[in-house]
């Protein structure tokens, strides 16, 4: 069988990024003709190492099935901005929803595109949200003194050169209101070398990561066998530099949707002081079809995952993010599926528990229509 090349591969170089179907010789003619239309329509980005983490005997393998188009894509499902993101937007760039937090979109490039992104609409190319001049958008964070949080997404910034990144960070690290900056990457997994091999990237957290005001990097490991060796380096050299990491990942069908694949994730996090921090139902994006799981079905598997797991690595929440808040998934009985608002983007509803008749068909919170009670525990 053949089995992932990672083992057998040298990276002394930086791994090669591919962005055409036939620059991977594992697809056969027949696949790439399949998929052109795909990659056409939601962009095919990868590499050669993340590409080496893929059994290619295995049709369904789940490291394949984060990075390869499928045909499904193109089925009728969902909308591209699933969260409403552009409603939160308030200057080219920046994106406020919750008070004490605020989104810079500092890059329209990953270093790989997960086929079910979220924001696969930041890499067509008549998008407008993202802006190289954040001027603006740090401008809005000093006139805001609420906001005690910036989340660096996009895109992901580590793709960024450091040279271009470390001006945004310093720029952030002097707003005195400012305490936590925090970077949203999937690096330390599609290309762990880009830390490994890039002293001055270490040397910034080390510099702007302080005491009192840490940098978080809000990790994205789909599967455990995205935990290579390389990849633990990775994560070693961060934390060593002062940045505190957490761990999020989507529920993808094919990839995690199964407790005992989840749960060692959960563990392995554990292990090396990875705290698992949030897993997200998978937004209902254009293009998600093949990836998304039945809301009532994701929280099954993922209490299932839960139970086998000691406390350190049980801390994950499992939420949705919804136009209208971070809604945490609760619980289900016989009849009634059990949400609370962890934070709406309306203060009044935040800490509110929604109950609702159970829906299997549910990929949604809006698929949900009966509600059977509203209850505030906000202040309780």
């Amino acid at each position: 069988m053949n089995q992932p090349l990672f083992h057998h591969l040298n990276f002394e170089k930086k791994p090669k990024y591919l962005t055409r179907l036939e620059q991977v010789p594992q697809l056969s003619e027949e696949e790439r003709n399949r998929l052109q239309p795909v990659s056409d329509k939601f962009v095919f980005r990868s590499n050669d190492y993340y590409n080496s983490l893929i059994n290619w005997d295995d049709p369904a393998d789940p490291i394949r099935k984060i990075i390869v188009p499928e045909v499904q894509e193109l089925d009728d499902w969902g909308k591209l901005d699933a969260s409403d993101e552009e409603k939160y937007t308030k200057v080219r760039g920046l994106e406020h929803k919750y008070d004490s937090t605020a989104l810079l979109l500092v890059n329209e490039v990953c270093a790989a595109y997960c086929r079910f992104c979220f924001r696969k609409r930041l890499f067509m190319d008549d998008n407008e949200e993202v802006t190289k001049d954040i001027s603006e958008g740090l401008e809005y964070i000093r006139a805001h003194k609420e906001i005690s949080n910036v989340l660096l997404t996009g895109g992901d910034p580590l793709i960024m050169a450091t040279s271009k990144l470390e001006p945004i960070i310093r720029q952030l690290r002097e707003v005195e209101h400012v305490k936590i900056i925090r970077i949203g990457t999937k690096i330390p997994a599609f290309n762990p070398y880009r830390i490994l091999k890039d002293h001055s990237l270490l040397e910034m957290i080390r510099k702007y990561s302080h005491i009192e005001k840490r940098i978080y990097i809000m990790a994205h490991f789909n599967h455990p066998r995205e935990l290579t060796s390389v990849a633990l380096e990775g994560l070693d050299a961060l934390m060593r530099a002062g940045a505190i990491v957490v761990n999020q990942t989507p529920m993808v069908k094919g990839v995690n949707d199964d407790p005992e694949v989840l749960m060692e994730l959960f563990q392995k996090l554990s292990f090396i002081g990875v705290p698992p921090y949030y897993v997200f139902q998978c937004r209902p994006t254009e293009g998600n079809k093949p990836y998304d799981i039945p809301v009532e079905r994701t929280y099954e598997i993922f209490e299932q995952a839960r139970a086998r797991c000691s406390g350190l690595a049980k801390r994950a929440r499992l939420v949705m993010s919804h136009a209208s808040g971070k809604i945490e998934i609760l619980g289900l009985t016989e009849k009634h599926i059990v949400f609370k608002y962890q934070r709406a983007a309306d203060n009044e509803d935040s800490g509110k528990v929604v109950l609702f008749k159970r829906n299997p068909e549910a990929y949604w919170f809006d698929d949900y229509e009966e509600s059977v009670e509203e209850l505030s525990l906000a202040g309780v």
